[in-house]
Order: C-alpha cells, then structure tokens, then sequence
C-alpha cells in the first residue's frame, strides 16, 4: 500500500474487489493496457477484467466444470466489447456478459463477481491494509498515460458499428445492475441529482450510491487529470430482516429512513444505530451507455 502512494494520484479509478479481509484494488492506468488479470483473492480464484471500449470492468469466478481457467486477450472485439479466451479449451468469451460464445465451452456462463469502481484516495482511506496491483508487470508501459485520450467525450464509440440506442448519449455511462438473470441500467444523468435510488431489481431490493471525486479514466493524456465523473456502486439494501429505504445527505453520505443510521460511499453504516453493518455489494458495471444497450436489448433502464 504504501508503494502504490508514490505513483497512484488521489483521483485515480481501479477496480475493488473485497472478499472477507482480503480487499484489493486494481488501477484502470495498469487495467486499460492489460485488460485481464488472473488472480487468487481470499483463497478463490478470480478474473479481473476492465474492457477500455465499453468502460466495463467486470469479475469473474474462472472455475468451470471444476476446472479453474485462466483467461488472455483474444484480440477480437464484437460491439467494440474485449472478447477472451481461456488457455484450456481456446474458447472465446464475451467480457461484458462473462458468456462462452465460440467453442468448445460455447453458451456456459461464468459466475459474475461483485466488485465496484473508485478512487484511490477512497480506497487507501477506506482500506488502509489493502492490497494494489503492482506496476511491475513485466512489460513495459507507460502506465498512467491514456491511450484513448478525449474517448469518453466522443459521440460515436471506437470500432463499433452496431446501431445505437439515442436513448442518451452513446458515451454517457449508466450502473448496470445484474440480479441473477435480470438486469437493469441507471444512467449517470438520471441518478446524480438525487445521488440515491432505491429500486428492485430481479426481486432483489437495490440502492444505487452516486457520488466520489473519480476521474475518467478515458478523457485526458493523464488519466489522474481527467474530469470527475463519481461513481456509481449497487447494494443490497436488506439489513437481517429489514429493507431499508435511503436519502443522500449531498457529502457522499446517506441516511436510512427506518433507523437514521449513516451510510457511507462504500455501503458502510458509520453513525446510527446500524454502525458496524455493511451492505453486500451487487453485481454490477459503470458501462457506457452503447455497450450496455447492444447486450442488453429490451431490458429496463431507470427514468426511461
């Protein structure tokens, strides 16, 4: 942790992935040119996948038929989305959906992790015993340069060549929530003026948290300068047997109508009489609208 202070800047985006004591944060400058990350984390093995294109960083359980899979980068694209490969059989998987769609493991559905995008500065607050992926790779990279420098303000995506949905802005990103085999879009521009949602999704009772100063990832040379764009993470609002309703307090905080409790960013009760309880994170992705819309047809999207 205290090596990851001396290259990674307060504002910059990665990936958390937190199971039990193990919590760890994989930087978007080291995630945008690597895209794929095999790993153990708590004892499990996982895949920690961000896909540049679509702004979607997605984890993955890699194990299949009993076997544990590793995962590259195939190099292909469909919907200007990474396409993977695993080592055993070289069948191709569609990052964003974690489905097999050629080869031999064709139609099997990898298990879909929680894990949430923030800061740097919020995760070396929150978790100060944390674990970051360390910049030594092997490889040699100028890691914290964007190569997709002014994408997310573009009005068309790279490489895409499917129709899009004008629904918003092809580059907007929207939460989208995965509750078993329902799912859910909540754009940006509806969400961060309220800050919080509380919906269902899947029958699941969600709340949808906006706020943090993360930069984009996908705007200037320097990702650490890009403009704020927050984030947005997905709970479960169920606390033992209570569904509890929120309010944003405008400071990255919130508060649950039935006990007046606290909450913060990071779904962590902090004041109240809850102070102590965590709320289980989601799945879900900070996409761009267009990648979101061209695998999700005809799925719900909140305030549309």
């Amino acid at each position: 942790m205290a090596g990851a202070a001396e290259w990674l800047e307060g504002r910059e985006p990665g990936v958390l992935v937190e199971f039990g004591d193990d919590v760890r944060f994989f930087p978007l400058r080291i995630m945008t040119f690597h895209e794929i990350v095999n790993d153990t984390i708590a004892g499990r093995p996982v895949v920690v996948t961000f896909c540049p294109l679509c702004n979607t960083a997605v984890v993955f359980d890699p194990t299949v038929q009993g076997d544990v899979l590793r995962f590259g980068v195939s190099g292909l694209l469909r919907f200007s989305d990474l396409v993977m490969w695993d080592s055993t059989t070289e069948t191709l998987w569609q990052q964003i959906t974690g489905e097999a769609i050629v080869g031999e493991l064709a139609g099997t559905q990898l298990e879909l992790l929680p894990s949430a995008v923030i800061g740097w500065d919020e995760f070396r607050t929150s978790f100060p015993e944390g674990q970051v992926l360390s910049r030594q790779t092997g490889f040699e990279r100028n890691y914290g340069r964007n190569p997709y420098v002014g994408y997310s303000s573009s009005s068309r995506p790279f490489l895409f060549d499917g129709e899009l949905d004008d629904r918003f802005p092809a580059l907007e990103r929207v939460v989208g929530v995965t509750v078993g085999d329902a799912d859910k879009a909540f754009p940006f521009s509806v969400i961060s003026g309220p800050r919080v949602v509380n919906d269902t999704v899947g029958g699941v009772p969600v709340a949808i948290f906006w706020g943090g100063d993360t930069a984009d990832a996908l705007d200037t040379a320097n990702i650490a300068e890009g403009k704020t764009i927050g984030t947005g993470i997905a709970f479960d609002r169920r606390v033992g047997s209570d569904v509890l309703t929120f309010t944003a307090n405008g400071d990255d905080t919130f508060t649950d109508t039935e006990t007046g409790s606290t909450w913060d960013l990071l779904g962590r009760a902090t004041h109240g009489p809850l102070a102590g309880e965590e709320l289980d994170t989601v799945v879900h992705r900070n996409d761009f609208w267009f990648a979101w819309a061209a695998f999700n047809t005809g799925d719900p999207v909140y305030g549309s």
